[in-house]
Protein backbone atom coordinates (compact mmCIF):
# COMPACT_ATOMS: atom_id res chain seq x y z
CA UNK A 1 0.00 0.00 0.00
CA UNK A 2 1.77 4.06 -0.76
CA UNK A 3 2.18 5.47 2.03
CA UNK A 4 1.26 9.16 2.52
CA UNK A 5 3.70 11.71 4.73
CA UNK A 6 1.88 14.63 5.90
CA UNK A 7 4.06 17.95 4.72
CA UNK A 8 4.16 20.85 7.14
CA UNK A 9 6.14 23.71 5.12
CA UNK A 10 6.62 26.88 6.44
CA UNK A 11 7.91 29.67 3.67
CA UNK A 12 6.48 29.72 0.07
CA UNK A 13 10.32 29.49 -0.99
CA UNK A 14 11.50 26.37 1.18
CA UNK A 15 8.94 23.49 -0.09
CA UNK A 16 9.96 19.70 -0.10
CA UNK A 17 13.50 20.03 -2.32
CA UNK A 18 14.30 18.70 -5.34
CA UNK A 19 16.58 15.78 -3.58
CA UNK A 20 13.30 14.95 -1.66
CA UNK A 21 10.94 15.53 -4.37
CA UNK A 22 12.80 12.64 -6.52
CA UNK A 23 13.49 10.36 -3.88
CA UNK A 24 9.98 9.85 -2.87
CA UNK A 25 8.83 9.49 -6.72
CA UNK A 26 11.40 6.60 -6.68
CA UNK A 27 10.51 5.19 -3.41
CA UNK A 28 6.19 5.40 -4.60
CA UNK A 29 5.45 7.48 -1.56
CA UNK A 30 2.80 10.41 -1.62
CA UNK A 31 3.45 14.16 -0.22
CA UNK A 32 0.46 16.56 0.71
CA UNK A 33 1.71 19.98 1.69
CA UNK A 34 0.19 22.01 3.93
CA UNK A 35 1.66 25.65 3.76
CA UNK A 36 0.75 26.32 7.36
CA UNK A 37 1.07 30.02 7.33
CA UNK A 38 -2.47 30.15 5.85
CA UNK A 39 -4.05 26.68 5.88
CA UNK A 40 -4.84 24.39 8.60
CA UNK A 41 -3.15 21.54 9.52
CA UNK A 42 -5.53 18.31 8.65
CA UNK A 43 -6.13 15.57 11.13
CA UNK A 44 -2.69 12.92 11.23
CA UNK A 45 -5.21 9.76 11.09
CA UNK A 46 -5.21 9.95 7.06
CA UNK A 47 -1.11 10.04 7.39
CA UNK A 48 1.47 7.41 7.25
CA UNK A 49 3.68 9.96 8.85
CA UNK A 50 5.09 13.29 9.06
CA UNK A 51 7.19 15.75 7.55
CA UNK A 52 8.39 18.80 9.14
CA UNK A 53 10.29 21.21 6.79
CA UNK A 54 11.89 24.22 7.92
CA UNK A 55 11.83 28.02 7.45
CA UNK A 56 12.15 31.45 8.84
CA UNK A 57 10.54 31.37 12.22
CA UNK A 58 12.40 30.25 15.63
CA UNK A 59 10.72 27.36 18.02
CA UNK A 60 9.80 30.18 20.20
CA UNK A 61 8.35 33.15 18.16
CA UNK A 62 4.39 32.13 18.30
CA UNK A 63 3.73 35.89 18.73
CA UNK A 64 5.26 36.42 15.18
CA UNK A 65 4.32 33.43 13.35
CA UNK A 66 0.53 32.20 15.64
CA UNK A 67 0.22 29.21 13.37
CA UNK A 68 3.22 27.48 15.42
CA UNK A 69 1.09 26.82 18.50
CA UNK A 70 -1.34 24.88 16.95
CA UNK A 71 1.94 23.23 14.24
CA UNK A 72 3.63 22.35 17.56
CA UNK A 73 0.44 20.69 19.68
CA UNK A 74 0.45 18.81 16.13
CA UNK A 75 3.89 17.43 16.34
CA UNK A 76 3.73 16.37 20.37
CA UNK A 77 0.41 14.49 19.03
CA UNK A 78 2.77 12.72 16.27
CA UNK A 79 4.96 11.99 18.92
CA UNK A 80 2.78 11.01 21.58
CA UNK A 81 1.43 8.34 19.09
CA UNK A 82 4.71 7.26 18.04
CA UNK A 83 4.06 8.40 14.40
CA UNK A 84 6.91 8.30 12.03
CA UNK A 85 8.23 11.81 11.79
CA UNK A 86 10.96 13.18 10.06
CA UNK A 87 12.01 16.73 10.50
CA UNK A 88 14.34 19.20 8.83
CA UNK A 89 16.28 22.09 10.28
CA UNK A 90 13.42 23.57 12.08
CA UNK A 91 10.96 20.71 11.80
CA UNK A 92 14.18 19.28 13.88
CA UNK A 93 14.34 21.79 16.28
CA UNK A 94 10.32 21.02 16.80
CA UNK A 95 11.13 17.37 17.17
CA UNK A 96 13.60 18.46 20.18
CA UNK A 97 11.13 21.06 21.78
CA UNK A 98 8.39 18.26 21.80
CA UNK A 99 11.05 15.79 23.84
CA UNK A 100 12.19 18.80 25.94
CA UNK A 101 15.33 19.71 24.41
CA UNK A 102 16.38 23.14 24.83
CA UNK A 103 16.66 25.42 21.80
CA UNK A 104 18.86 28.37 21.62
CA UNK A 105 21.18 30.25 19.15
CA UNK A 106 24.16 28.10 17.56
CA UNK A 107 27.59 29.08 18.71
CA UNK A 108 27.56 30.68 14.97
CA UNK A 109 25.81 31.00 12.28
CA UNK A 110 25.64 27.84 9.33
CA UNK A 111 25.11 28.49 5.99
CA UNK A 112 26.58 26.70 2.99
CA UNK A 113 28.45 23.51 3.26
CA UNK A 114 30.12 21.21 5.59
CA UNK A 115 31.32 17.79 6.76
CA UNK A 116 28.94 16.17 8.96
CA UNK A 117 30.24 12.91 11.22
CA UNK A 118 27.91 10.37 12.33
CA UNK A 119 28.41 9.06 15.72
CA UNK A 120 28.34 5.72 17.58
CA UNK A 121 24.46 5.92 17.88
CA UNK A 122 24.40 7.20 13.98
CA UNK A 123 26.67 5.04 12.90
CA UNK A 124 24.03 2.20 13.75
CA UNK A 125 20.89 3.76 13.15
CA UNK A 126 19.18 2.39 9.92
CA UNK A 127 18.78 5.86 7.77
CA UNK A 128 22.26 6.00 7.60
CA UNK A 129 22.95 2.31 6.77
CA UNK A 130 25.56 2.36 3.68
CA UNK A 131 26.56 5.83 4.25
CA UNK A 132 30.31 6.72 5.02
CA UNK A 133 31.45 8.04 8.23
CA UNK A 134 31.86 11.63 7.10
CA UNK A 135 29.70 13.11 4.39
CA UNK A 136 28.67 16.52 3.22
CA UNK A 137 25.81 18.33 5.26
CA UNK A 138 23.83 21.77 2.87
CA UNK A 139 23.24 24.00 6.02
CA UNK A 140 20.82 27.25 6.33
CA UNK A 141 20.48 28.09 10.26
CA UNK A 142 21.04 29.88 13.13
CA UNK A 143 19.26 28.70 15.94
CA UNK A 144 20.42 24.81 17.21
CA UNK A 145 19.44 22.03 19.87
CA UNK A 146 21.02 22.43 23.13
CA UNK A 147 23.02 19.88 24.77
CA UNK A 148 22.91 18.77 27.38
CA UNK A 149 20.09 16.71 25.78
CA UNK A 150 17.41 14.45 27.54
CA UNK A 151 18.89 10.87 28.03
CA UNK A 152 16.23 9.47 25.43
CA UNK A 153 17.21 11.79 22.56
CA UNK A 154 20.61 10.27 20.85
CA UNK A 155 23.00 12.20 18.51
CA UNK A 156 23.06 10.79 15.21
CA UNK A 157 24.87 13.31 13.46
CA UNK A 158 27.48 16.16 14.81
CA UNK A 159 29.98 18.96 12.72
CA UNK A 160 32.32 21.84 13.57
CA UNK A 161 29.62 23.61 12.97
CA UNK A 162 26.74 22.20 14.91
CA UNK A 163 27.19 19.68 17.96
CA UNK A 164 23.88 18.40 17.03
CA UNK A 165 23.14 17.65 13.34
CA UNK A 166 20.75 14.71 13.56
CA UNK A 167 18.83 12.96 16.56
CA UNK A 168 16.66 9.93 17.31
CA UNK A 169 14.97 8.49 20.39
CA UNK A 170 16.28 5.48 22.15
CA UNK A 171 13.58 2.49 21.01
CA UNK A 172 12.01 4.73 18.51
CA UNK A 173 14.31 5.25 14.98
CA UNK A 174 11.49 6.24 12.98
CA UNK A 175 11.12 9.38 14.88
CA UNK A 176 14.06 11.35 13.11
CA UNK A 177 15.49 15.48 13.47
CA UNK A 178 17.75 16.53 10.75
CA UNK A 179 19.24 19.93 11.27
CA UNK A 180 21.14 19.99 7.51
CA UNK A 181 18.85 20.80 4.43
CA UNK A 182 19.78 17.64 2.14
CA UNK A 183 16.86 17.28 0.91
CA UNK A 184 17.35 20.86 -0.96
CA UNK A 185 20.96 20.43 -1.96
CA UNK A 186 20.74 21.34 -5.50
CA UNK A 187 22.09 24.27 -7.47
CA UNK A 188 18.43 25.66 -8.39
CA UNK A 189 17.10 25.01 -4.60
CA UNK A 190 19.61 27.23 -3.35
CA UNK A 191 20.20 29.60 -5.73
CA UNK A 192 16.31 30.41 -5.04
CA UNK A 193 17.31 30.20 -1.05
CA UNK A 194 19.24 32.80 -1.55
CA UNK A 195 17.38 35.24 -3.46
CA UNK A 196 14.22 34.74 -1.00
CA UNK A 197 16.55 34.51 2.27
CA UNK A 198 18.69 37.89 1.30
CA UNK A 199 17.81 39.88 4.27
CA UNK A 200 18.76 37.24 6.57
CA UNK A 201 21.74 36.43 5.33
CA UNK A 202 23.00 40.10 4.27
CA UNK A 203 23.09 40.35 8.42
CA UNK A 204 26.37 40.11 9.90
CA UNK A 205 28.36 37.90 9.83
CA UNK A 206 28.27 38.06 5.62
CA UNK A 207 27.65 35.30 3.49
CA UNK A 208 29.61 34.39 0.59
CA UNK A 209 26.51 33.49 -1.90
CA UNK A 210 28.63 33.03 -4.54
CA UNK A 211 30.68 30.62 -2.93
CA UNK A 212 27.44 28.55 -1.06
CA UNK A 213 26.18 28.18 -4.89
CA UNK A 214 29.80 26.97 -6.42
CA UNK A 215 29.24 24.24 -3.74
CA UNK A 216 25.55 23.26 -4.47
CA UNK A 217 26.73 23.05 -8.02
CA UNK A 218 29.75 21.05 -7.50
CA UNK A 219 28.26 18.90 -4.40
CA UNK A 220 24.77 18.40 -5.91
CA UNK A 221 25.20 15.04 -7.47
CA UNK A 222 26.75 13.30 -4.52
CA UNK A 223 24.61 15.02 -1.66
CA UNK A 224 21.59 13.83 -4.37
CA UNK A 225 22.75 10.33 -4.28
CA UNK A 226 23.24 9.90 -0.50
CA UNK A 227 19.64 11.81 0.31
CA UNK A 228 17.83 9.02 -1.74
CA UNK A 229 20.17 6.33 0.01
CA UNK A 230 18.86 7.61 3.59
CA UNK A 231 15.22 8.18 2.23
CA UNK A 232 15.52 5.01 1.00
CA UNK A 233 16.39 3.86 4.16
CA UNK A 234 13.97 5.48 5.87
CA UNK A 235 10.94 4.22 4.27
CA UNK A 236 12.34 0.66 4.51
CA UNK A 237 12.90 1.81 8.10
CA UNK A 238 8.87 2.21 8.90
CA UNK A 239 7.72 -0.29 6.79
Amino acid sequence: MTKQFLVIQHMPWEGPGTHLVRSVQKCGVLLHAVEVWHQPIPGLSSYDGLIVLGGGPNVDQEKEYPFLKAEKAVIRRAIEADMPYLGFCLGHQFLADALRARIGPNFRRSVGFTEGHLTKDGRKHAIFGGMPRSFPLFKWHGQAVLPPLPKEIQVLVTSAECEVEAISVEGRPHIVGLQFDNHAATSLDVAQWLESDEEWLSQPPGVDTAAVLKNAEKQEALIGKQFELMFTNYIKLIS
